[in-house]
């Protein structure tokens, strides 16, 4: 497992050189978190990568995708039947290995998506100025719904710069695009389900994901 500072469980495989606040100039990292990274932030993290690599395989390279657990299982596996989900999908579920979440993964990452509402708190709670960067999965699907695509910058100008203009004007909509039902940005954990749930939970983060993935490389999926 590579620290923080290092390459990353992402796309990308070049070394970083960092800003004065330590973010790295040429590359864009989202880090995803639910509670034993085993299921559901795997899921997430795995089919971002794949869903981004089908839309710009190696242009996005500067796209470092990673995971976390507020209560990790350090060194575990991905659950089986999460392995599963993303065989369905066929993305690559080799080489995982679960991790607690720690302050410099949260220092380090552009944008934090988390599994339900529970998990952004307690990421903002360690403090490093999460809050604006820090939403559940399906509330930044909300957001990123609303945001014009054309207001971004084109991918041309760079995946960094049109990636971190996503979350900032998704942080820009916080409080007037609320959340119709409390349950509405939860993705609910599936672990010890039989594997029909897991798929299910596969589909919903599926289905959030893929308006992000769009926004984010601005190429939509292929059909």
């Amino acid at each position: 497992m590579t620290g923080p500072g290092a390459t990353g469980r992402g796309i990308g495989g070049i070394g970083e050189e960092t800003t004065t606040f330590g973010f790295p100039r040429d590359t864009f990292r989202i880090l995803h978190v639910s509670t034993g990274n085993v299921c559901r932030s795997p899921i997430t993290e795995r089919l971002t990568r794949h869903f981004v690599a089908e839309r710009l395989g190696i242009l996005g390279g500067g796209l470092i995708v990673e995971s976390a657990g507020t209560w990790g299982h350090e060194g575990a596996p991905m659950e089986e039947n999460a392995e599963a989900v993303l065989a369905d999908f066929g993305a690559d579920s080799s080489g995982f290995v679960g991790r607690e979440l720690l302050d410099e993964h949260v220092i380090m990452a552009d944008l934090v998506l988390t599994a339900t509402r529970d998990h952004r708190a307690q990421v903002i709670s360690m403090g490093h100025s999460a809050g604006l960067r820090t939403f559940t999965l399906k509330e930044f699907t909300r957001l990123v719904n609303a945001i014009d695509p054309a207001t971004l910058p084109p991918l041309e100008d760079g995946l960094v710069m049109r990636a971190r203009a996503l979350v900032r004007a998704a942080a820009a909509l916080r409080g007037w695009l609320l959340a119709p039902t409390a349950d509405a940005d939860e993705v609910y954990d599936p672990y010890g389900a039989p594997l029909p749930f897991f798929r299910s939970i596969g589909d919903e983060i599926h289905q959030a994901l893929d308006p992000v993935v769009t926004a984010l490389t601005g190429v939509p999926a292929r059909t």
